[in-house]
């Protein structure tokens, strides 16, 4: 019997990573892909990409897609009883592990785990402790397409939001941020690729400054 499992989906690279490598085990059904989304906003958390963007990738990919909506300032108690909540249905329906993007923040892996093994349920990483430079160079020669949606410009320029994320992308971030922005550098929306059924249509529009600190590029 294969293992049931729900992806921890943002819609960025990372999180598309961990798909397409899940869909190869043949000993892996994957159930659905869970999100968190803002509510009022209508935009996936964190990365402020549009809700009717998110609902096409899931059905370009071919999953269901599970939304978990959190308020706009979201404590950390409301976030995991949310999750817990979410997660506990799916153990109820067989469903053993969650999968995610993760690359080599030990400390978010330890939370995960912890917070899982709460409920009885497993991680899983399969795209964990990749050097980062050459994980980017093989998402973009597998033929994923992506845009940079969110940067952080505390960690770099302003400018690469709404930047396609190419080989030209990774030559030009300063040497000090990480390639697959990791450390929250910036953040992604995956729009084509070998998981897809189609491309995802988008548009480059507003960019717009938050908290004085967090650029993002809006796509419709």
């Amino acid at each position: 019997m294969k293992e049931k499992v729900v992806i921890g989906w943002s819609g960025g690279k990372d999180s598309a990573m961990a798909l397409y490598e899940t869909r190869r085990d043949p000993d892996i059904e994957i159930a659905a892909l869970l999100t968190t989304v803002t509510e009022g906003y209508e935009r996936i958390s964190m990365h402020g990409v549009r809700r009717n963007l998110l609902v096409e990738q899931a059905k370009s990919v071919g999953y269901p897609l599970d939304e978990i909506v959190i308020p706009q300032i979201c404590s950390n108690e409301i976030y995991e009883e949310r999750m817990r909540v979410a997660l506990e249905e799916y153990q109820k329906e067989g469903i053993s592990s969650a999968v995610f993007g993760d690359l080599f923040l030990e400390e978010i892996r330890a939370y995960r785990e912890e917070r899982m093994s709460r409920i009885g349920m497993k991680c899983r990483f399969p795209v964990w402790d990749r050097p980062t430079r050459e994980f980017a160079r093989e998402f973009i020669d597998l033929g994923f397409r992506a845009i940079i949606v969110c940067v952080d410009t505390q960690a770099i320029s302003s400018e690469f939001a709404g930047r396609e994320y190419d080989s030209g992308l990774l030559q030009d971030l300063p040497a000090g941020a990480d390639p697959c922005g990791e450390n929250g550098e910036f953040h992604t929306f995956v729009y084509d690729g070998p998981i897809f059924s189609q491309p995802i249509a988008v548009q480059r529009g507003e960019k717009v400054l938050r908290n004085d600190r967090f650029y993002y590029c809006d796509l419709f």
